[in-house]
C-alpha cells in the first residue's frame, strides 16, 4: 500500500479534486457584482509616483477544486493565495505604470488544468463571462488614456480571448493599448488580432508580449506542455493546439527575435511572496539566460533557495511562486508606456 501510494500519489490527489458531476448539470457559484468592492481584490490602487496607465490584471489559478468546477467568489484559501503569492509576484511589476485593478472571478479550478476532459474545457470557458463583465466595468471607469492588460496562466488565457472577442472589434480601444502581457501560457500566434501583433521590438506599442517558460534542460516538460495545450477557436471553445505556431516574446529582450539572450542582459528575478504591496522586492540580476525556441521560452535554471518550489502538491502545480522576470517586465512596461505617451499625448 505504501508503494502504491508513492507511485500513484499524484493520480490519487488529482482524483480528489474532481467534482464528479457533469458540467452540464452543475450549478455554478453566484455571479460577482463588479459594482461591489467585494468583487475586486484591488481596484484602481496606486503607488506613489506611478504612471498614467490603467492596468487590468487577471490572476492565475488559486482555487484547487473538489466539489466545484469553478471557484466561488470569496473562497478564503483561494483569496489568501492570491494576495500572498500571485499579486506580489505578478501584478507587482506593473505597480509603477499606473493604477492596478484585479477582479475576482469564478475561476476554473486547478483540476481543470490537469485534465483535457470536455467538462474541464467548459469550466474554463465559463470563467470568460466574468472576465468580460469585469473588463467592461473597468473600461467604463477609464474612458480615456493608456491601457495595459496583463494575465498569468488562466488569467492570460482569458485576456487572449478578450483580445479576440472584444478588443479586435474596436479599433479605438486597440489604439489605447500600451501593451498586453500574457505570462506562462500557450497562445496560438494566428489567433492574435492584426491590431495587436507580437512585439517585435522593446519600444513597440499596441502589441503583445507573451511566453510559456520551461527550463532549458527539461525537454520532457516542453513536449508535454505543447502536447496538452488548449487554445480558443472562433466560437469560444478550447481546442487542441495541433502544431500551430506558438507566441513567444522574450521578456528580457522585449522582442520576438529567437536569438539567444545572455544572462548579462537579465534585469532581475524576484521572490515577492508575502511582500507588502508597494514595496519592491530584492532582485537577483544577470542570472538567467533565455531563448525563444520551439514556441517556448527556454531558460537557464536559477539555483538558489528562494527560487525553489514550495507548498503542497496543488500549490506546486500553479503558476510559479516567484517571478524570474520581475525586473524585466517592470522595465518593459516603463519603456512602452513612455513610447505610448510620446506618440499620443500633446
Amino acid at each position: 500500500m505504501i508503494a502504491a501510494v508513492a507511485i500513484w500519489r499524484g493520480d490519487i490527489l488529482k482524483a480528489g479534486l474532481d467534482p464528479k458531476v457533469p458540467f452540464q448539470t452543475y450549478t455554478p457559484p453566484q455571479a460577482p457584482d463588479y459594482r461591489s468592492a467585494n468583487a475586486w481584490a484591488m481596484r484602481d490602487v496606486r503607488v506613489p509616483g506611478s504612471g498614467n496607465a490603467a492596468v487590468f490584471f487577471l490572476h492565475s489559478t488559486t482555487f484547487d477544486g473538489g466539489r466545484e468546477w469553478n471557484g466561488p467568489i470569496g473562497d478564503a484559501r483561494a483569496d489568501a493565495y492570491l494576495e500572498r503569492v500571485v499579486i506580489p509576484n505578478y501584478a507587482g511589476p506593473f505597480a509603477r505604470a499606473g493604477s492596478i485593478s484585479v477582479p475576482r472571478y469564478r475561476q476554473a479550478s486547478l483540476y481543470t488544468r490537469l485534465t483535457l476532459r470536455d467538462d474541464a474545457r467548459d469550466a474554463r470557458a465559463f470563467a470568460y463571462g466574468d472576465a468580460l463583465a469585469a473588463f467592461e466595468s473597468w473600461l467604463a471607469a477609464h474612458p480615456t488614456g493608456p491601457l495595459v492588460l496583463a494575465g498569468v496562466e488562466q488569467g492570460a488565457d482569458l485576456i487572449d480571448r478578450l483580445l479576440q472577442d472584444r478588443i479586435a472589434r474596436d479599433p479605438a480601444l486597440s489604439r489605447r493599448l500600451v501593451a498586453v502581457y500574457l505570462v506562462d501560457v500557450i497562445i496560438a500566434v494566428d489567433d492574435l488580432p492584426p491590431t495587436t501583433p507580437p512585439c517585435a521590438s522593446p519600444v513597440q506599442i499596441n502589441c503583445v508580449i507573451g511566453w510559456s517558460q520551461v527550463d532549458e534542460t527539461n525537454d520532457g516538460a516542453a513536449w508535454r506542455r505543447l502536447r496538452r495545450a488548449l487554445v480558443w477557436d472562433a466560437n469560444g471553445r478550447l481546442i487542441d493546439l495541433e502544431g500551430r505556431a506558438v507566441l513567444c516574446v522574450n521578456p528580457v529582450s522585449g522582442s520576438s527575435d529567437p536569438a539567444h539572450v545572455p544572462a548579462r542582459r537579465h534585469r532581475g528575478a524576484a521572490n515577492a511572496t508575502g511582500l507588502e504591496w508597494g514595496l519592491r522586492p530584492a532582485f537577483i540580476d544577470r542570472a538567467v539566460a533565455t531563448q525563444c525556441r520551439g514556441g517556448l521560452l527556454r531558460h537557464t535554471e536559477l539555483r538558489t533557495e528562494s527560487f525553489k518550489e514550495v507548498g503542497n502538491w496543488a500549490d506546486r502545480r500553479k503558476a510559479r511562486q516567484y517571478n524570474l522576470f520581475y525586473a524585466d517586465t517592470e522595465a518593459d512596461i516603463e519603456r512602452r508606456l513612455a513610447a505610448w505617451n510620446a506618440a499620443n499625448l500633446p
